[in-house]
């Protein structure tokens, strides 16, 4: 596995994350030093389409 600097050279520069969604990914980059902000983030809704369809026209 590279190393960090290696990583880092790669992409052309430091590396910052906003991770949205499973916070497992978050963990794993924070473990490798990467600069990272979780997000908790849920579907509007419960993920219910219809109701975020009602909720969308009223403007929620």
């Amino acid at each position: 596995m590279p190393s960090d600097k290696s990583q880092r050279s790669t992409l052309g520069g430091e590396i910052f994350v906003i991770n949205v969604g499973l916070e497992k990914f978050a963990v794993e980059l924070s473990e490798q030093n990467v600069p990272v902000i979780q997000v908790d983030w849920k579907p509007p809704a419960g993920g219910d389409t219809e109701l975020a369809a009602l909720l969308s026209k009223m403007g929620l």
